[in-house]
């Protein structure tokens, strides 16, 4: 219901022919250029943009180009990480978010699962096995940079679907206890927000739409469901207030400047959560 927005619109006119916004990275709010693909990715995809719609298409495309090498993107190879083995981690998390249909992406996402699983294969995590697995299978270099920890919105995002069941409640378990989820929420997800409506909650809420992919364990979301569920206001709606107009979550409407207008946006957007967890 919000793909002819006003956002979107401006989102699709800044699209290259390429497929590309410039610059790839970075999750946080644009700095240099005024979006980056993946922020116009997530925004996109915020606003109901799916694999079907032509601007997703051809991201996609040129995500694949530079998976395969044929492309590379303009960003500045960070020394932080890396930087091959985070190119290749993020454009496939990409991906994978609009289509499982990419055999270069679900190859490395299979190769991060493994990783991941290696890690609590003696029935808790293990971080020796992590850091031992992480070099032996995902080839990182010598003085390549600092290791990625995996509690952060890429490799969770990418390996949501490659656990058997066993794995997956382990996995799932030791991500909602982290001390945090990386470029998503700086707190622990069993620990519900103080304040609903604040942009905190909203931050929460983004990283608990990236934890419905684990489907196993959707049972363990119960208290976010009764949180949400309580939450509603004396109209049986949602409303986050005004401080949540991030421009990247809120507003999904062209304008917020009449309340039943914002209370319509995170009633759809908690809905679609509470569904999600519902399944």
């Amino acid at each position: 219901m919000y793909k002819e927005s006003k956002w979107a619109k401006e989102i699709i006119s800044m699209q290259s022919n390429d497929g590309s916004w410039g610059y790839f990275h970075s999750l946080a709010m644009p700095s240099k250029t005024p979006i980056t693909t993946e922020q116009a990715l997530r925004r996109l995809a915020v606003l109901g943009y799916t694999i079907k719609d032509e601007p997703v298409q051809k991201a996609i495309s040129y995500l694949n180009d530079c998976l395969s090498g044929e492309k590379q993107t303009p960003d500045r190879r960070e020394k932080l990480h890396d930087w091959d083995i985070f190119t290749s981690l993020m454009i496939s998390t990409w991906i994978r978010r609009f289509t499982k249909d990419n055999d270069q992406a679900n190859s490395i996402a299979e190769k991060w699962a493994s990783v991941i699983s290696f890690a609590f294969s003696s029935g808790e995590y293990n971080h020796d096995e992590y850091v031992k697995t992480y070099h032996e299978v995902l080839g990182m270099k010598p003085r390549g940079g600092r290791l990625i920890d995996f509690v952060s919105y890429y490799p969770v995002s990418l390996t949501a679907d490659m656990y058997d069941k066993n794995t997956e409640e382990k996995v799932f378990d030791y991500i909602l206890n982290h001390e945090g989820f990386y470029y998503f929420y700086n707190g622990v997800l069993s620990v519900l927000p103080d304040t609903f409506a604040s942009k905190q909650a909203s931050y929460y809420l983004a990283a608990i739409e990236i934890l419905t992919a684990y489907k196993n364990n959707m049972n363990k979301l119960g208290f976010v469901r009764d949180w949400l569920i309580n939450s509603r206001n004396e109209n049986g709606k949602w409303d986050m207030g005004s401080g949540v107009n991030d421009k990247v979550y809120f507003p999904l409407s062209d304008s917020w400047r009449r309340i039943e207008i914002r209370e319509l946006d995170c009633t759809y957007r908690i809905q679609k959560l509470l569904n999600s967890i519902n399944t």
